[in-house]
């Protein structure tokens, strides 16, 4: 078993995630999201980011809106939706479960 393996599927799982909070922040450019993602090393494509962004925009979590550009095409920005908001609440809550309960067991010293 391959370590880069796990390590890729566990910040798949957190990917969605971070990518609302990103947006909750004010309307973003999808650059600018693989720039702040790939600097944490979340380590994302853009073969990535941007089937997620329109699967996102499906369920209604996010729109977007054209800006013109003066050095090139018009860019789309992405904001988040009431829905988006609320759904990004309950990952939040889901996060903090899944740390508290992470450190739960790894901090446990006990052996059987």
């Amino acid at each position: 078993m391959k370590i880069e393996n796990t390590q890729v599927q566990m910040r798949k799982g957190i990917l969605e995630y971070c990518i609302l909070h990103i947006i909750s922040r004010g309307e973003v450019y999808a650059s600018d999201m693989l720039d702040e993602l790939t600097s944490a090393k979340i380590m994302v494509v853009e073969g990535t980011l941007y089937p997620l962004l329109t699967r996102l925009r499906k369920a209604g979590l996010v729109d977007y809106h054209w800006v013109e550009s003066t050095s090139g095409p018009p860019r789309k920005y992405y904001k988040l939706t009431d829905k988006g908001r609320e759904f990004l609440d309950q990952l939040g809550n889901t996060w903090q479960e899944l740390v508290a309960s992470t450190n739960q067991i790894i901090s446990n010293t006990h052996q059987k």
